[in-house]
């Protein structure tokens, strides 16, 4: 997969939602679940509520591949599971993002 642009990463930074869509092992995409989506140096990270046990988390460990779109960027991705070095950078990504927000929120779509 060729990396992301700059701009394409402040697009979707900027945004405050994601639609991301695994495709399935026919081929065809499932259909979108909205998520929140962070940015640590050039990658992007998203994380599901309900951990390993959701839906589209589920869909995405078939193919490891699918859609997204976010602040006008659509794009072909390979989903791999962050690094665990990351993990407090990705943390505190989501709690600067998302603080605004009101906290069960918080705690609900950002915690690990």
């Amino acid at each position: 997969m060729i990396g992301w642009t700059s701009g394409e990463l402040t697009k979707i930074e900027a945004a405050d939602e994601l639609e991301v869509a695994s495709i399935r092992r026919d081929g065809t995409l499932r259909d979108p679940t909205t998520i929140w989506v962070v940015c640590v140096g050039d990658d992007l990270y998203v994380r599901s509520v309900n951990g390993r046990t959701g839906a589209w988390f589920r869909g995405t460990q078939v193919r490891h591949e699918g859609r997204i779109r976010a602040g006008g960027v659509e794009r072909v991705v390979t989903f791999v599971d962050a690094n665990d070095d990351f993990t407090g950078q990705i943390d505190d990504a989501y709690r600067s993002k998302y603080r605004r927000l009101r906290p069960e929120h918080r705690r609900q779509r950002s915690d690990p």
